[in-house]
């Protein structure tokens, strides 16, 4: 887990039953993890669409805000992050789709098949 400079202004805490993910607590006392995946996806952003970076950031606040216990993870089907079911799990594309920012994702099988 790392301390990510994007939530420096949340209190970050090592937990030991997830070793992989950086966990933020808000002074309100709303708790989110950052899985590592989560966090390249949200560099590819920021190389893709620099000036929008801030409008994600807002956005992932904002969501945080409003349901208080969050996990951003890679893949919503097998999150690395054990957590109460209380919390919502959520991809890099749920916060980037409904702000219509996108990055193509351009690999693909191949075109060559039997």
């Amino acid at each position: 887990m790392k301390n990510y400079e994007e939530w420096n202004k949340y209190k970050f805490e090592i937990e030991k039953q997830n070793p992989f993910s950086s966990k933020y607590m808000t002074d309100d006392g709303d708790i989110f993890y950052v899985e590592p995946i989560f966090y390249t996806m949200l560099c590819s952003f920021k190389e893709h669409h620099p000036k929008e970076i801030e409008r994600i950031l807002d956005e992932i606040d904002r969501v945080v805000k409003v349901n208080h216990r969050v996990v951003f993870t890679g893949n919503y089907e097998h999150p690395l992050t054990i957590v109460s079911d209380d919390f919502i799990i959520l991809e890099i594309f749920d916060i980037t789709d409904p702000l219509n920012i996108f990055v193509e994702d351009k690999s693909r099988g191949s075109d060559y098949g039997d």
